[in-house]
């Protein structure tokens, strides 16, 4: 009366909808962001206030060198 129903059941792939990537060979930002942020909490704490983290760091030094809108990217480079 009742059949058994094989079904395969897979993760959804995310994937991204605007092509908007980063120039760069690096994975992430990471690092420079938790060195610029080190740098600003020890300024802090040595009695410099009213510091921003524009300040203390240079944002043009860091891994990446922004994004950009690519009209024809890969399949591989529009998964998350």
């Amino acid at each position: 009366m009742y059949e058994i129903i094989k079904a395969v059941f897979t993760m959804a792939r995310s994937y991204r909808h605007t092509p908007i990537l980063a120039v760069t060979s690096a994975e992430s930002e990471k690092q420079d962001k938790q060195q610029a942020n080190r740098l600003l909490r020890r300024k802090v704490k040595q009695g410099k206030l009213y510091l921003t983290l524009r300040d203390v760091s240079n944002v043009w030094s860091f891994s990446k060198d922004g994004k950009v809108f690519q009209h024809f990217a890969a399949a591989r480079a529009m998964r998350k």
